[in-house]
């Protein structure tokens, strides 16, 4: 213990703020490492208690992660400052863990932005699907008489659908339009 005695009092409080915060966002990354992210509770600061994200391009700067990772860098960064420069200059440390501590916290609130940006419901919104154009993928029976399947890209994904017709059979690699979507088919024709 005679080391942290002999360090000056701006050394001692950067440290003491550089280990909790440390341990804080060892705790938060074993917490998201655990639940996946997935969890009914955002403990991002905003108290969200349903685990919804606000996805519509507001950014959350100061969110519990984003203050965190400010206090853990720029504790370090002030505290190693500190340690290699005289005991009586002690706003280089300052300023050092502040800009330091400001890019962490920055660069935390746009990296939870950009992965906020990645999730999506995967509901699939069907009555966006009819009057697209699909292709069979395995052939449609005449009349309704069983389902085949079709695929295409909408809603920002490639999907696999199942299909019915009420016209004749629909063939593989055949061009069809979606005019109809019921539970858990589509109804379509030919091109």
């Amino acid at each position: 213990m005679n080391w942290f005695t002999s360090m000056t009092v701006l050394e001692q409080v950067y440290f003491w703020i550089s280990v909790v915060a440390s341990v804080l966002l060892i705790v938060q990354i074993v917490m998201l490492i655990v639940s996946f992210g997935g969890g009914d509770l955002d403990a991002d600061g905003d108290f969200d208690m349903n685990g919804d994200t606000d996805t519509d391009g507001g950014l959350g700067i100061f969110t519990l992660k984003s203050l965190t990772a400010f206090f853990a860098l720029g504790g370090w960064c002030g505290f190693a400052t500190a340690t290699f420069l005289p005991p009586d200059n002690y706003w280089l440390p300052i300023l050092v863990s502040v800009l330091t501590g400001t890019a962490a916290l920055l660069g935390v609130a746009f990296a939870l932005r950009g992965i906020a940006k990645l999730q999506c419901s995967g509901n699939l919104e069907t009555e966006k699907l009819v009057g697209k154009t699909a292709t069979v993928y395995v052939s449609v029976p005449a009349s309704r008489s069983g389902r085949g399947k079709i695929t295409l890209t909408a809603q920002g994904k490639y999907m696999e659908i199942d299909a019915v017709t009420d016209g004749d059979r629909l063939s593989v690699d055949e061009e069809v339009e979606i005019v109809g979507y019921s539970d858990d088919f589509a109804i379509v024709k030919k091109k």
